[in-house]
């Protein structure tokens, strides 16, 4: 019971650390302040400690790595969640990262400890499929990889906001650093003498809108930062659909089964080595590999939630119809 009562306290605590960590983070994005700045950092390394804590804490409670139903595995994406921003954070040094992130990572804890029910928040015994050394190492290089894969992909379209409106040319290595050009498609007319007709031709010329120094920064650490975060995460989604598999034909025979979850896994693979495929091989860069990214936020939840509530399946906590 005691244990019961700390995850409580711990699980509420997450959530007004990291309601204080949005507050920090959009106050200093509106009114620069280096202390906010380290506020923010602070909160959500705070945040991140009270959710291991309280993940720790359910694992001595159930006897079990804490990852079996959705209660534990949101509070386990939003310390994943953490974990990926404290390394964009220290990779970027911008507070841009925390405006991105934190709401994302106050939602989950805010949807684990105040929106589910009850009956989903307690721990119970796992079924027999469950009773598996695969559970922590399938689960959880999943759930690690949604993690940076959403982190990733929320930088993707924090460079689209950054950039709206402009044609963002990259100059440079996609993965290393490269410097941006906004392009603004107006032609101005300029007298160039022409020796056909004897005449003066009139060419035009596009004329070339530099970024602020400012926004050059920002937007070029955007993007490297999120095909750093989204190349670190997608190696790990690869292991976890492999060890899935595995463990699938362990525990029923077969190593897929087109069951929703499985599908889904699937499509959010695709996307993101189709962004991989893109930044590296085919040279995109700019704009159009981050609208990519940026849809592999959607995937990446409705690979995660969406079938597990709505979708009948192996893999579903339940369902809404």
């Amino acid at each position: 019971m005691d244990l019961i009562r700390l995850e409580s306290f711990l699980d509420n605590t997450s959530f007004l650390i990291l309601f204080a960590t949005l507050l920090a983070y959009w106050i200093g994005a509106v009114f620069p302040q280096a202390w906010l700045a380290q506020l923010g950092s602070l909160g959500m390394a705070s945040a991140n400690l009270v959710i291991a804590a309280l993940l720790g804490a359910r694992w001595l409670e159930a006897g079990y790595f804490p990852i079996s139903n959705l209660y534990e595995s949101l509070f386990f994406l939003a310390w994943g969640l953490t974990t990926a921003h404290l390394i964009a954070e220290a990779m970027s040094q911008s507070r841009l990262v925390g405006v991105c992130t934190a709401p994302v990572a106050l939602g989950i804890t805010a949807f684990a400890a105040l929106t589910l029910p009850v009956d989903m928040q307690v721990s119970a015994p796992l079924v027999p499929a469950l009773k598996s050394n695969w559970l922590m190492m399938h689960v959880s290089v999943m759930m690690i990889s949604y993690a940076a894969l959403m982190v990733g992909s929320l930088l993707a379209i924090a460079f689209l906001v950054v950039t709206k409106g402009q044609t963002v040319a990259l100059r440079g290595s996609s993965v290393g650093t490269g410097s941006y050009r906004l392009q603004r498609h107006e032609s101005l007319p300029s007298q160039i003498p022409a020796e056909s007709s004897g005449g003066v031709a009139v060419l035009t010329r596009p004329e070339t809108l530099a970024l602020s120094p400012e926004r050059l920064s920002l937007a070029d650490t955007l993007d490297n930062i999120s095909y750093r975060i989204i190349g670190l995460g997608f190696p790990l989604l690869t292991i976890g659909i492999i060890a899935g598999a595995v463990w699938a034909n362990e525990a029923w025979g077969s190593y897929w089964s087109w069951d929703p979850k499985e599908t889904w896994a699937l499509i959010t693979w695709l996307v993101f080595a189709a962004y991989l495929h893109a930044r590296i091989t085919k040279g995109w860069q700019g704009r159009r590999p981050a609208l990519l990214a940026a849809s592999g936020f959607l995937v990446v939840w409705v690979c995660y939630l969406g079938v597990n509530l709505l979708g009948k399946g192996l893999h579903s906590y339940g369902w809404f119809f």
